[in-house]
């Protein structure tokens, strides 16, 4: 045998070997190290309940701690632009909210690609939202609510936290399926909207199951009803808006985990797995429900369909309601 075939089937045995290599790195290796997981809010508040409460039994599952890093500002934007630009290694990975699928409608130019940037890992948790109103408010049903806004048009007013937020979005929805004429009033953030509402300032907002859920049973707000499609178990008692007159009805927060692009199927694999393992243990299901939340769970490419819709959901949305984009 030549020195060329020698050199050339030593060459083949290294890129074999370097393959094989790359394979086991991917797959048998992951994790070797701390994995950080970019939450794109400030610590409190469910987006941050719900990356540390998965957190700490993928670190038990995995061997490796997930390290939680708080990295709030601009709706969402610069966590998420932080996670887009990390090394695609399945080390760092980012939880967005439900303005992931909203600000490509908002914002004339984001850092990053939505859609493109990230692979989905799987669904983390649904968060469904609670109509409240004021108790001086005559209306004690969703029905009742809309036949009271559709007598004095213009007159009624929602709170929301935020132009563009899930709670605006949600009241935006509810005018238009309902066909009713009431004013949207921004707040900054939904601690001051919670505050007007009980004041009797402004008559209406979905809120946050766990911003409002004190208030109702100390009767200083009514709740009326729930936006997901089904009851949440930690308020039973109360309906959902598609089944107190407004069939159809459905909007919910959401969170998601993904990874920059090009992080290796094997590693996306992996973390799909200790996820879904992690929404099934019964203590992270019973944290969930304590703040009226909803396990995720699914594959990867269900996370990416779901976060395709949303994106032309919003779209339609914000378009019918002439929100303009920053």
């Amino acid at each position: 045998m030549g020195s060329r075939s020698c050199t050339a089937c030593a060459l083949a045995l290294v890129g074999a070997f370097v393959s094989q290599h790359a394979a086991a790195q991917g797959a048998g290796a992951f994790p070797n190290r701390p994995i950080r997981l970019i939450v794109p809010v400030p610590p409190g508040g469910g987006t941050d309940f719900t990356a540390r409460t998965l957190a700490q039994p993928v670190s038990e599952s995995i061997g490796q701690s997930v390290i939680v890093d708080n990295r709030p500002g601009a709706a969402g934007n610069i966590g998420v632009e932080l996670a887009a630009r990390a090394t695609p290694d399945g080390y760092t990975i980012v939880m967005p909210i439900t303005s992931f699928a909203v600000n490509p409608h908002l914002y004339k130019k984001l850092p990053f690609d939505t859609v493109n940037d990230f692979v989905p890992i799987a669904l983390a948790a649904i968060a469904p939202l609670y109509l409240v109103v004021t108790p001086t408010l005559p209306a004690t049903s969703v029905s009742e609510l809309v036949a009271l806004a559709r007598a004095k048009p213009g007159q009624l007013s929602y709170a929301n936290s935020g132009n563009g937020t899930t709670a605006h979005l949600a009241g935006e929805l509810f005018k238009k399926m309902a066909g009713l004429d009431i004013v949207g009033i921004p707040y900054r953030g939904g601690g001051p909207a919670v505050l007007d509402l009980i004041g009797g300032r402004v008559q209406m907002y979905f809120s946050t199951i766990p911003a409002a859920i004190a208030q109702v049973r100390a009767g200083k707000l009514r709740g009326l009803a729930v936006t997901s499609a089904k009851r949440v178990n930690l308020i039973p008692e109360v309906p959902t808006v598609a089944e107190s007159g407004l069939p159809g009805y459905e909007i919910v927060g959401w969170f998601g985990l993904f990874a920059p692009a090009g992080t290796p199927a094997p590693i996306i694999g992996r973390l799909e797995k200790e996820v879904n393992a992690a929404l099934q243990l019964p203590d992270v299901q019973k944290r969930f429900g304590s703040q009226g939340l909803l396990p995720g769970g699914g594959t990867s490419a269900e996370l990416g369909k779901f976060l395709r819709a949303e994106i032309a959901r919003w779209g339609t949305l914000i378009k019918d309601i002439g929100l303009e984009a920053q």
